[in-house]
């Protein structure tokens, strides 16, 4: 049996792989406590697919929709002409003509060495990735509140020590279900409190005294924390001691949340203004100012996939400080980081204004010493490039990129406004997609690149915590599969890149940590060695021997004055409104069987057998106003498009609002009808909220 983790979320559930055929078991670890979901248990089905791609394939024909057909080519074949085409492209148009798209699955290995392909291979400055629709946000708000972005900031387990946990927007239940056993002492305690517009499987959790379920208006839950902390300061229920000590910018936040009375507050979110009030003694008196034994307060993609989520996300973070949460003994803000290595990610290079070690771009002294590392001239690095939503909805355009290469995503599902970004992909000259199955985005491509799966390969992700966390091969790959660390050092040597491009993921984790060194995500102490033999390794890890870092913020920030900034916020959202053509709002997130886009648990019979399509979760009198029964289909329109799915009528959800999942392709593809507009700090899009009509039927 080999130990390792799961494919999916960043719990990082603990398995075991074995057998024949191979088995995922689940093994004791500090974030699952020997727990798996239905993902987890049937991760190892993905091994098998029947349409697993293990050659390079090259589109011969394309369909009226764009799909393509396809036959197989040999490696060379494939990678020579890719390079050709990138080289001419580049030669017509600049190298800016050339755009990459990762993802935050990908291994840190692959995540570092993909941004520094875009940069000296590619030599485009035009690299994002889907992580920006995921923790941007919380990223934003936590850089600028507290100097540094790590999503907890603590271990998962501390949560169990609390007696208060505030969690906006994150339905942990379904998403990551093992995670929900921290949760255990603090529902005994009363202390649970979670804030969605559906009565979800962990707002259930609240119930029988274990604490507080608020159920607001879509995209009110800025203003929701602006009401918590106006109690907060009006009822004397701060820290003032550790305000005073350890924070900066309190009289302007106080002044911009006197205008958020409970009143005002309740009339506009639908929570009354008891229940905020409640809400708020519970946390003040958990706190340890108050003799409670600590609060936290998270934060997931409910809260932040809005275009004022960085500024809900400050206002969360402003709240724990108020109340000397963070980097207390038992207590602090944190975020609910989402894909498998959405933490990890976002710190070494894929994002647009990013370079290694959480450094930013246009930083002399970053590109000096990242350039140092790769051996070339700081000059060689292309500038700061542009996030997601705006990199898509260039692609084709007239001064856009003409090619574009996606790793670890399937773009045409999960991003908003997803038919505009299926219009854009299909002007391009080149797409090169790397994955393990035809896709949605895959079947749009000129070339599909069969790359390995987790059980076959070698690497590292970092979880939720900042843990640092060993993935190992279980089984060797295919015939004809590389991995892309041989996908990239191929091209890069096709394209003459400068630099070496090691294929050993651990000689690219060394790379990779002496390019972190110094760096806010400071990897540097971290080895293959150190990980092998179980040490347990959070970053930052600034040095050999060093222990790394479990908790932050302990005795100061990393800041230039040691001090967290409290930043005055007020609402903006949502970017749609509720009007007479669209009288509805539509919020979307996760359901327990299926995990991001679909495009792997949607290949799993025993996942589909329990949820194998789309639905749309609408209130009865909702239901009976627009005549829709038990197992009608329901149309969704927005401005952008229309989607259809059978509707599941639940008192659970707010008679304003219907909910959909977004796994799912074709009719049931929610992001066809989602919002692209973008928070201005973090370039998150407001998949959240946007306002839609319904019909019974079709459109």
């Amino acid at each position: 049996m080999t130990d390792t983790h799961c494919p999916y979320c960043a719990l990082q559930c603990a398995q075991k792989l074995g057998g024949e055929p191979h088995a995922a078991e689940p093994r004791q670890f500090p974030t699952n406590l020997g727990g798996m979901c239905r993902k987890g248990w049937t991760s190892t089905e993905l091994l098998g697919v029947a349409d697993r791609i293990t050659s390079p394939l090259r589109r011969v024909s394309t369909s009226s929709t764009g799909v393509g057909t396809f036959e197989e080519v040999s490696w060379d074949e494939a990678l020579d002409d890719i390079a050709a085409r990138v080289r001419a492209i580049g030669a017509e148009c600049g190298s800016d003509a050339v755009a990459v798209f990762g993802g935050g699955g990908l291994t840190n290995e692959k995540a570092y060495q993909l941004g520094k392909f875009a940069r000296l291979a590619l030599r485009t400055r035009l690299i994002d990735y889907n992580g920006r629709f995921c923790m941007s946000s919380a990223a934003a708000a936590a850089n600028r509140g507290l100097g540094i972005d790590r999503g907890l900031p603590f271990p998962l387990a501390d949560l169990q020590d609390g007696d208060a946990v505030l969690l906006l927007g994150s339905n942990l239940a379904d998403t990551m279900p093992p995670s929900v056993q921290h949760l255990g002492p603090v529902r005994e305690r009363g202390g649970l409190v979670v804030v969605d517009p559906r009565r979800s499987a962990t707002a259930r959790l609240t119930d029988d005294g274990a604490g507080e379920h608020a159920q607001p208006v879509p995209g009110t839950d800025l203003i929701l924390l602006l009401g918590l902390l106006h109690v907060v300061l009006a009822d004397g229920l701060a820290d003032v001691a550790y305000l005073e000590s350890r924070v900066t910018g309190l009289d302007d936040v106080r002044r911009s949340v006197a205008e958020w009375w409970p009143q005002r507050v309740a009339a506009t979110t639908g929570v009354s203004e008891t229940q905020l009030r409640r809400i708020a003694y519970l946390l003040a008196d958990a706190s340890p100012n108050r003799g409670g034994r600590g609060a936290f307060v998270l934060t997931g993609r409910g809260a932040e996939q809005h275009v004022d989520g960085t500024d809900t996300v400050t206002a969360a973070i402003n709240l724990a400080l108020a109340l000397g949460l963070v980097g207390a003994e038992r207590g602090g803000y944190g975020a609910i980081t989402g894909q498998g290595n959405g933490q990890g990610g976002r710190e070494h290079g894929q994002k647009a204004d990013q370079l290694p070690g959480y450094r930013m771009i246009d930083d002399p002294a970053a590109r000096e010493h990242v350039a140092a590392v790769w051996g070339v001239d700081p000059t060689d690095i292309p500038g700061a490039g542009v996030p997601a939503v705006p990199l898509l909805r260039s692609l084709g355009t007239a001064d856009g990129p003409r090619a574009l290469f996606v790793h670890g995503s399937n773009v045409v599902v999960s991003a908003p406004d997803a038919d505009d970004v299926r219009r854009r992909i299909r002007e391009l000259d080149l797409v090169v997609v790397c994955d393990f199955v035809p896709s949605e985005t895959a079947l749009l491509a000129d070339y599909v690149l069969p790359v390995t799966q987790w059980a076959e390969e070698e690497g590292t992700m970092t979880g939720l915590e900042g843990r640092v966390l060993r993935r190992r091969r279980a089984l060797e790959a295919p015939d004809g599969v590389w991995s892309e660390l041989q996908i990239m050092a191929a091209l890069a040597s096709r394209l003459d890149a400068p630099s070496v491009w090691p294929v050993d993921p651990s000689e690219v984790f060394d790379e990779l940590a002496r390019a972190s060194a110094g760096g806010r995500a400071d990897y540097s102490g971290i080895t293959y060695d150190r990980l092998d033999a179980d040490e347990v390794l959070y970053w930052p890890c600034p040095g050999e021997g060093h222990p790394g870092t479990p908790r932050l913020f302990a005795d100061d920030f990393p800041t230039p004055d040691g001090r967290a900034r409290m930043i005055a916020v007020s609402p903006t959202g949502p970017d749609d409104t509720l009007r007479r053509d669209a009288p509805v709002w539509l919020v979307t997130g996760r359901v327990l069987e299926h995990y991001q886009s679909g495009a792997q648990t949607r290949r799993v019979p025993a996942l589909n057998a329990y949820q194998s399509r789309a639905y749309v979760e609408i209130h009865p009198s909702l239901a009976q106003r627009i005549g829709v029964e038990g197992l009608d289909d329901i149309s969704v329109t927005s401005r952008r498009g229309t989607m259809r799915a059978q509707a599941r009528i639940s008192k659970d959800i707010r008679p304003d609002t219907v909910f959909v999942p977004f796994h799912f392709a074709d009719e049931g593809m929610v992001n066809a009808v989602t919002n692209a507009a973008t928070d201005p700090v973090s370039g998150m899009p407001e998949f959240k909220v946007c306002a839609v009509s319904i019909r019974r039927g079709e459109s």
